[in-house]
């Protein structure tokens, strides 16, 4: 294999949950970059439209859907449309995810909004991979990449409800390799450490910062790229023999709010 085609992803499809903004962002524009076709998944429409618009400006291959990842049917549908209009799926990023990290105290929340985090981050990255798996096996060729987090391995206050979920991606990514390998699909995950995204943004001043960086070797928080950067490297061939696996981008350290 010549060096290029380690990364080469032409004819490939992508579909990429949450890619409207943040991460998701990144990642499809890496995955486009490398010559998917990607199917932008966002719960505004303008935002996956507006990444589309960037990547077709670029000479790729984009479509933007609304999804809300709550919602079986629009999950469905998403998988439904991606095969039809950019001609099957190969490649799937579960990036779509929510919690309230740093203001889970057990002792404000509801059972509801505990259970919420799993249903966003968990459950439909599960059927997710349900959907996508026979068109993958079909292509012959899948890699299912699920988000987990540096804090499904931390411990820190006010979190429990989103670190579980993020623990409960890494368990599950182990089990569907299992799974889903004698089919020719991949699953991995990828645990960023603290990313400068808008939903970090919310939450972070300049103490938190300092704090995070004085326990993480390589001075600076992670930017969306370093990201995607991983994201890339479990959907191309180079990581054909890779599944199961949760990669922790972190700058070599630990980041957390407390």
């Amino acid at each position: 294999m010549i060096p290029q085609a380690h990364f080469d992803l032409t004819g490939k499809v992508a579909i990429v949950t949450g890619g409207g903004n943040g991460i998701g962002r990144a990642s499809s524009l890496m995955l486009a970059a490398y010559g998917a076709a990607v199917a932008i998944a966002d719960l505004k429409l303008a935002a996956a439209e507006k990444v589309a618009a960037e990547i077709i400006a670029a000479g790729g291959k984009a479509l933007a859907l609304e999804c809300n990842v709550l919602k079986d049917e629009d999950l469905v549908r998403v998988v439904e449309r991606t095969a039809a209009e950019l001609g099957g799926i190969h490649i799937l990023v579960n990036n779509a995810g929510g919690g309230g990290a740093g203001r889970e105290s057990p002792y404000k929340i509801s059972l509801e909004q505990f259970e919420r985090p799993f249903q966003i981050n968990v459950f439909s990255a599960w059927r997710l991979s349900q959907l996508c798996a026979p068109h993958m096996e079909k292509g012959g060729y899948g890699s299912i990449i699920n988000m987990s987090s540096m804090s499904s391995i931390n411990k820190s206050p006010a979190i429990s409800a989103y670190a579980a979920s993020k623990a409960a991606i890494n368990h599950m990514t182990a089990n569907l390799a299992h799974d889903y390998g004698p089919a020719g699909i991949r699953v991995n995950a990828v645990g960023p450490g603290a990313v400068r995204t808008d939903a970090l943004a919310t939450v972070l001043t300049p103490e938190i910062e300092q704090r995070m960086l004085s326990h993480t070797p390589i001075k600076r928080l992670g930017e969306a790229d370093d990201i995607a950067g991983a994201v890339l490297y479990f959907a191309a061939p180079i990581s054909n023999w890779v599944s199961g696996q949760t990669l922790f981008v972190n700058g070599g350290g630990v980041q957390t709010l407390d």
